[in-house]
């Protein structure tokens, strides 16, 4: 274990629990990520969206043993994922639970929990409290500002933000080689074509431009929707 290895409980996060046979399936259909990418030890991130391929949840799946989890935004929004994902459920065989509040800690400086997918330099995601030292929320925060990492509804607009926008193709959040997904002819037509005429940048607050929409922000630092 690094001698400056530390952990930050990350606020706001739900999970989803998925079980059943026709689970991959299932998600498959639904997601931006490709599911046969999925394994014990590689976590995928990916997103929900509308038909029309706006942003409604992002969130990261994880396998165990006979079972897939979804480490979302908690409370609400996590209520709200499980009515969506229930609604396309239909006859498929598989069983949705969910928890609208769950510890989820960031940890740096050890082989502990599993790689986010989105970046080395964004640590390791772990469900259980670490024997380690802790430190704020605010230093998660802002590394994940600096890297222009969205955080979900907080930074993305529900419904309205694209995933061109949002900058998730950079993060590997989606496959343009897999089948068909809700919202995946958009998607793919403002990628092929380079539609999008406004992205997420990092920027200093002081040095803001007029154009720009603030989403979120920590110390001097915020992430901002700019047009091109």
């Amino acid at each position: 274990m690094a001698e400056n290895a530390f952990y930050v409980k990350l606020k706001n996060r739900g999970l989803l629990h998925i079980e059943g046979p026709e689970r991959h399936a299932f998600l498959q259909d639904l997601i931006t990520n490709d599911l046969e990418k999925l394994t014990a030890d590689q976590p995928l991130y990916a997103c929900l969206l509308t038909p029309q391929g706006k942003f409604l949840h992002d969130f990261f799946v994880i396998e165990g043993k006979d079972f897939t989890l979804l480490d979302c935004e908690g409370g609400e929004r996590a209520a709200d994922l499980f009515r969506r994902l229930n609604m396309y459920r239909l006859r498929k065989n598989v069983q949705i639970s969910v928890e609208e509040n769950n510890d989820v800690y960031a940890v740096w400086g050890g082989p502990i929990g599993l790689p986010d997918p989105r970046g080395a330099q964004m640590g390791n995601r772990s469900f259980e409290k670490q024997g380690l030292p802790e430190r704020p929320f605010e230093i998660w925060d802002t590394r994940r500002i600096e890297l222009t990492i969205p955080d979900g509804s907080r930074d993305l607009m529900v419904e309205k933000s694209t995933m061109d926008e949002a900058r998730m193709d950079q993060l590997g959040a989606i496959d343009y080689d897999k089948g068909c997904y809700i919202g995946q002819e958009l998607t793919a037509r403002m990628h092929y074509r380079g539609l999008g005429k406004k992205h997420l940048q990092t920027v200093k607050l002081d040095e803001l431009p007029e154009n720009a929409q603030l989403r979120s922000s920590c110390g001097d630092v915020g992430i901002a929707l700019l047009k091109d």
